[in-house]
């Protein structure tokens, strides 16, 4: 009796606890469920974001495959290169026009002053037969060699046609082989090999040209300085030559590499000023333009 009793006093009690602990429970349910719906959504977006990832990948790949399949790395490549040897091309054709103008005009030069000269060889030789020549030779001196029957001594006017014919021939061959070195390459053998034919040669028709050529090759090498020093020295010793409107489109472009624009301005517009008519003139009012 005191058991029922005891069973009926502690059913509420355990009644109570049973539906405490099912309040109690049910929000911890309920967090579960929240942290698993959060975690869904969270390997959900890194699935999306995996694929993502995955197509973004494949374009990438399709598209170093299309670029690798098409060339197009080595066609910049190629590109680039085909200018640098334009650029090459450009400055052999410019020194190869050159030649053949200074060629050109070196035979004509050469023809006239061995027409010249052998004109006054021939005038020497016709006013020779009317000047009166003793009946027979004179008495040899004593000790002296017995002249050779029919020899003529050469006359100073021969002799100096034949030194000045040598001078010729040995000036083209010293400038020709600098303009081998310059077209070689070898810019600093050509610069001193230029640079001494116009020291040892300072009146010779070539000097201008010597001078202008060295400093070409000082501004090939990008001594820029010294290619304006040189190319004033040949303006300021042969005003007169051809080759001075080369020289200041020159020192033009010195400048312009050393950063002095307005000086480069200033010499391309006297070159225009001075020379219209020349060729470094109408490379002068391209630059022009484009400033």
């Amino acid at each position: 009796m005191l058991r029922g009793r005891l069973g009926a006093a502690v059913a509420p009690i355990v009644l109570s606890l049973v539906v405490a602990a099912q309040l109690a429970i049910a929000p911890a349910h309920a967090a579960l469920f929240d942290d698993d719906e959060a975690r869904k959504r969270i390997e959900l977006l890194k699935s999306r974001v995996d694929q993502l990832e995955t197509s973004l990948s494949g374009r990438l790949g399709a598209l170093e495959a299309t670029v690798k399949s098409q060339g197009l790395v080595e066609l910049l490549h190629d590109v680039e290169q085909i200018k640098a040897d334009i650029a090459k091309l450009r400055g052999q054709y410019e020194v190869l026009t050159y030649e053949l103008e200074q060629a050109q005009k070196r035979q004509r030069d050469l023809y006239l002053d061995l027409d010249g000269r052998l004109r006054k060889l021939e005038a020497g030789a016709g006013a020779a037969p009317a000047a009166a020549a003793p009946s027979g030779p004179p008495p040899a001196a004593e000790g002296a060699p017995a002249p050779t029957p029919g020899a003529a001594a050469p006359s100073g006017t021969q002799s100096r046609t034949l030194a000045g014919a040598a001078d010729v021939v040995t000036e083209q061959r010293a400038y020709d082989a600098a303009l081998d070195q310059f077209k070689n390459g070898s810019y600093s053998a050509a610069i001193a090999s230029f640079q001494t034919f116009a020291r040892a040669n300072p009146k010779s028709p070539l000097a201008p040209s010597a001078l202008y050529w060295a400093g070409n090759a000082q501004y090939t090498l990008k001594d820029f300085r010294s290619a304006i020093a040189t190319q004033r020295q040949l303006i300021g010793t042969y005003p007169d030559s051809q080759k001075v409107p080369d020289a200041m489109l020159n020192i033009a472009s010195c400048l312009t590499e050393l950063g002095d624009n307005a000086g480069a301005r200033r010499t391309l517009e006297e070159i225009v000023a001075k020379y219209p008519t020349s060729e470094a003139s109408g490379k002068a009012r391209q630059r022009l333009g484009r400033r």
